[in-house]
């Protein structure tokens, strides 16, 4: 059960992850999973990340540019446009809100979960 939550949240937010991401500096897929699991999403399958770079891209938030890679055939690189910016920045303030929102319900004035006893 947990993992199917953990898989909508991820659906839900993972835009909003490579936008941040790629804010930093432009990636390829491989290596986005690689900064994904190191920031503590675990494993991201590519299909679930490509579909979602494929969305941002169509949407104009990320384009996309071929280079050379050290092993194997040349690398796919996203790099965020002006417009992505603006929707990573809008998008942030979304989550913060949502964030709070659930933080609000979830727990109480001094930060501590709400368990109610059944």
């Amino acid at each position: 059960m947990i993992g199917e939550i953990r898989q909508q949240w991820l659906h839900g937010f993972l835009e909003l992850c490579l936008l941040s991401l790629l804010a930093e500096r432009k990636d390829y897929g491989v290596g986005l999973m690689e900064r994904l699991a190191q920031a503590g999403f675990g494993e991201v399958p590519g299909g679930t990340l490509y579909p979602s770079l494929l969305r941002l891209e169509k949407h104009g938030l990320v384009y996309t540019t071929r280079e050379p890679s050290p092993s194997g055939p040349p690398r796919k690189y996203y790099e965020l446009t002006e417009q992505g910016q603006a929707a990573r920045v809008e998008r942030a303030r979304a989550w913060r809100n949502f964030r709070t929102a659930v933080d609000a319900v979830t727990f109480n004035t001094q930060g501590t979960l709400v368990e109610e006893p059944w």
